[in-house]
């Protein structure tokens, strides 16, 4: 369905084919006509499938029709990222239309501070804001809710991951008790059901693809110890100059400075970001890795979700995330908006337990790529037990207080379970992947 068949503002229109934006995704096809029929939704869907103008678009032909000075809708998400994001394709879908917009996020200094109560107590549209810093707003007592009509929680998921009940639930208490509400989120956990049911009306459910990477995502992984994974990295990226945004995943702010430092001394282009560095730094990182200036990228999950850069070729896990359903969001940064890409994770010993859930949730056995000979042999592919005895140990061995102890059936399970065949699965392509030329890409 296109765009226009949608019936949206003429304004959004001529906006939506500037950018270059035909036909609307699946979400977006399911969720703006319900959106403008005025229903609460709860909507999950998976990163890279155009959920921010699947809400934005519909808020700005109500505000098109029925314009305003007032505060008319609140967006709540979980990181500053995402917020001046979301902002910015707001600027970029309105530009006809003439709504105002701001985006209220901690980090900032003093002038950013005094923009942001202005635009809160003069009257700003759209409002994007974190939870933390709205909250610090709102305690001073100037912040004026009572004709907000719609509220969005994006990343709902994430953002009760992150602790955030409380705080929304204390936005929500200055807010009209009349509303629009609108949740948008990756997962459908039980938490997530919890806060539909307190804050949400009758509302209308949309589920897409629920926790699957998107189908252009080309997945591989490579079983590996520890001091394997960064002379991994060099033997892969070292002869595929073809690949020009890369991005790896880890799991600390230490690990981030120690890959990109080992990076950097081989001539790779190279930065890092985490939450280490202030807000104008990783801005900056993240516009040159947006223009190029930077092929690789190594971040904590600070970027698994939210941040949209087009073209990202490669994705690597350098550690398995915790939670399944972040390897969900961390290699939809790549395949965004029907294109394709790689998505390679480095499982060791520990981590196998946490990467069969992986399997589990997506429902797809990841195909294994054999380490080259010359970084030394790789563990086998064995999970044991539900956490705790994890190692993964060949011939039965085992690490910690396990004594080489073993369950029958737990081996028995692990004969049939482990290696997983390569057979009739793709590997990530060495000449890099394919472009898309089918369709504008919606990087929303």
């Amino acid at each position: 369905m296109t765009f226009e068949e949608l019936e949206l503002d003429y304004d959004l229109l001529d906006a939506l084919d500037d950018m270059g934006f035909v036909d609307a995704t699946p979400i977006q096809e399911q969720a703006i006509p319900l959106i403008l029929e005025g229903q609460d939704l709860i909507a999950c869907a998976q990163t890279g499938t155009g959920k921010t103008a699947a809400f934005i678009l519909p808020i700005l032909n109500k505000l098109a029709e029925n314009p305003t000075a007032d505060v008319n809708t609140l967006v709540i998400c979980p990181t500053r990222e995402l917020a001046i994001q979301i902002e910015k394709q707001v600027q970029g879908f309105a530009y006809y239309v003439g709504v105002s917009s701001i985006a209220v996020y901690g980090g900032s200094g003093g002038d950013d501070f005094a923009q942001q109560k202005r635009a809160l107590t003069q009257g700003s549209n759209i409002i994007v804001a974190t939870p933390g810093k709205l909250i610090s707003h709102l305690n001073l007592g100037y912040v004026k809710f009572e004709n907000v009509q719609h509220l969005i929680l994006d990343e709902a998921d994430r953002m009760l991951d992150m602790g955030f009940m409380d705080d929304i639930q204390k936005i929500i208490s200055f807010l009209p008790k009349k509303r629009q509400n609108l949740m948008f989120s990756a997962t459908m956990a039980p938490k997530i059901r919890t806060l539909a049911n307190q804050i949400l009306t009758n509302p209308e459910i949309i589920n897409i693809a629920l926790a699957k990477p998107a189908e252009g995502v080309l997945q591989a992984v490579y079983m590996t110890y520890d001091n394997q994974k960064t002379r991994l990295i060099h033997s892969l990226l070292s002869d595929k100059p073809e690949y020009e945004r890369i991005l790896i995943f880890t799991s600390t702010k230490r690990k981030v400075s120690e890959i990109a430092r080992s990076l950097k001394k081989d001539g790779f282009s190279v930065a890092g970001i985490s939450s280490d560095l202030d807000q104008s730094a990783r801005e900056k990182v993240l516009l040159e890795f947006k223009q190029k200036a930077i092929r690789i990228l190594v971040a904590t999950d600070i970027l698994s979700r939210g941040v949209d850069i087009k073209d990202i070729n490669l994705v690597i896990n350098y550690d398995v995330p915790g939670d399944a359903a972040d390897y969900v969001h961390r290699v939809g940064r790549t395949a965004r908006a029907s294109t394709t890409g790689v998505a390679l994770t480095f499982v060791n010993p520990d981590d196998m337990f946490n990467f069969s859930r992986i399997e589990k949730l997506i429902e797809t056995k990841i195909p294994q790529v054999p380490v080259p000979k010359e970084l030394g042999e790789s563990p086998e592919y064995k999970v044991r037990g539900n956490g705790g005895g994890n190692r993964g140990h060949k011939s039965g061995q085992s690490k910690g207080g396990q004594k080489g102890r073993s369950n029958n059936n737990n081996n028995n399970r692990n004969k049939s379970n482990s290696k997983p065949s390569n057979n009739n699965r793709k590997k990530p392509n060495p000449r890099g992947p394919k472009k898309n030329t089918q369709r504008p890409k919606d990087k929303s």
